[in-house]
């Protein structure tokens, strides 16, 4: 078995993509990336051929199908997570290598970082690095760096279109083995970019509440979306 997969779930990525890639590129002779495409119409699936990476299809933009089609695709003894606007620092692997030594209970996710220079982004960094260490409550644009045997005796990723993060999370038995690493993981300002954290902030917590009090995901996912 190899050491690692990194999984990504993409949908017309291909500006972001490269930049993600380049930052994996040395962890080829050690694991291997998983590219599961749901129905992109630029040249994201040729990116990913490029780079070297393996390219699944999924019948629909279902990001929580997508993540557990790449899990069950893989190969790896440790399985990350990442989204594909997300970018890594140099020698992250190098960095996270005495991790993957360590416990195989613990579940991993990054520090949260945003690639916009502007204050208000370093008050959003705070608090959501405060609610994901304390709280425990991280999101998957945060990484998810977990031992495929963890994985699966937590049943992975439902098969839901939106909160599949949230839900894994939350189906945990002990919130205890999630730990942040002390290495950021820069995350895109994009969806921030047509309104305000605060105002968005807000749109997630009311999203957050419809689907736990049993509002569907196809419904959320459809709010969520809209343009």
């Amino acid at each position: 078995m190899i050491k690692i997969s990194i999984i990504i779930p993409t949908i017309n990525e291909a500006n972001n993509l490269p930049l993600l890639l380049s930052d994996l590129s040395d962890i080829h002779k050690e694991g291997e990336i998983l590219i599961v495409d749901c129905g992109s119409e630029d040249r994201t699936n040729d990116i990913a051929d490029i780079y070297g990476a393996k390219v699944y299809k999924s019948k629909e933009r279902n990001r929580g199908l997508q993540l557990d089609i790449g899990a069950k695709k893989s190969r790896g003894e440790w399985l990350i997570f990442l989204h594909a606007d997300s970018r890594l620092t140099h020698q992250w692997f190098s960095k996270i290598k005495s991790v993957l030594k360590g416990n195989k209970n613990f579940i991993y996710f990054f520090k949260f970082k945003i690639n916009n220079e502007k204050i208000i982004f370093r008050i959003l960094e705070i608090l959501v690095n405060f609610r994901s260490k304390y709280l425990k409550q991280p999101y998957g644009d945060q990484g998810l760096i977990i031992h495929r045997s963890i994985y699966y005796k937590n049943n992975g990723f439902r098969k839901i279109p939106i909160m599949e993060d949230v839900d894994f999370f939350r189906r945990l038995n002990n919130k205890k083995d999630l730990k942040q690493l002390n290495l950021p993981i820069i995350t895109s300002s994009r969806k921030w970019g047509k309104t305000n954290i605060f105002l968005q902030g807000l749109k997630n917590w009311n999203f957050r509440r419809r689907w736990l009090k049993g509002e569907s995901t196809k419904s959320i996912y459809s709010d969520y979306y809209k343009k």
